[in-house]
């Protein structure tokens, strides 16, 4: 994969889209709203009510303080990752950052053993842009409490993602929204395609580890992530409407199973990627 100043131009010019279409669906949306500085989230109306997501002030504690244990944990983490920058297994990280349809959904379709998009998945494409919103959302309260400083702020370094950094900077750091989506996503997969359960909840398990690789969160930030995902996908199994959804998902996958089709071209490429330690 060629990461090309054109590439990451367009993608900054789509974050500065998303983030006119975040402004819109608030307002239309009808009540209190939590302050959402990464324009990834909120792009859609969600499944479910601002009032209803999963509260990350009741769940969650305050992100590491300075000389604690927790914090020396997160250091370490960051310079484990050291040695996998420019490597094949950065350059993943670079694509999982983009939480931009059409990618985010190829980001899981070589787990899924099928490609998730919105001709062959229509459905499922649909519910991943919703679930987004919501799974994003449910780590707002604790990210605007505490406004946690990221990694690469911290010791001036770059991301897998120059064009994101800007909003990075004006984003806090815990939970990560990021991992919140990847996980809540996998363990939704995991229910539409049990077969294949294990691909995707290791897929979702390493778009968490890619914000670590990427520079761009610490390890408590993507631990935080996932109990709001997990947290957020048991609210969204008590919604009908997203219920209906994931009959009507399951319904499409296995007929693409069944037709056989290859879900994307670079599986293996991504394959050797996830294999980088």
């Amino acid at each position: 994969m060629t990461i090309t100043w054109t590439t990451a131009r367009a993608a900054a010019v789509s974050a500065s889209a998303l983030l006119a279409l975040c402004g819109q669906v608030l307002a239309q949306a009808g009540e209190a709203q939590p302050k959402v500085t990464d324009p990834h989230f909120k792009i859609a109306p969600g499944y479910l009510r601002q009032s209803d997501l999963p509260n990350s002030l009741v769940l969650l504690g305050p992100p590491p303080e300075k000389g604690t244990a927790a914090l020396a944990r997160d250091e370490e983490a960051r310079r484990a990752t050291l040695p996998l920058r420019d490597s094949a297994r950065w350059k993943l990280a670079f694509t999982d950052a983009d939480l931009a349809f059409r990618q985010a959904a190829e980001n899981f379709s070589c787990a899924m053993g099928v490609r998730i998009g919105a001709e062959q998945t229509p459905r499922l494409y649909a519910m991943m842009q919703k679930m987004l919103s919501d799974f994003g959302l449910s780590t707002y309260g604790v990210k605007n409490r505490y406004n946690r400083v990221r990694p690469f702020v911290v010791h001036n370094e770059a991301t897998c993602r120059a064009d994101q950094e800007a909003i990075l900077r004006s984003d806090g750091s815990y939970p990560s929204g990021h991992t919140a989506a990847g996980w809540g996503w996998a363990l939704v997969f995991a229910q539409i395609n049990p077969e294949r359960s294990n691909e995707l909840l290791k897929r979702g398990l390493e778009f968490g580890q890619s914000r670590v690789i990427c520079n761009a969160h610490w390890q408590s930030d993507v631990d935080a992530g996932r109990i709001m995902g997990a947290a957020t996908t048991a609210r969204l199994m008590t919604d009908p409407v997203f219920l209906a959804d994931l009959k009507a998902a399951k319904a499409e996958v296995e007929a693409a199973k069944a037709k056989r089709a290859d879900p994307v071209p670079d599986c293996s490429a991504e394959a050797a990627a996830l294999s980088e330690q």
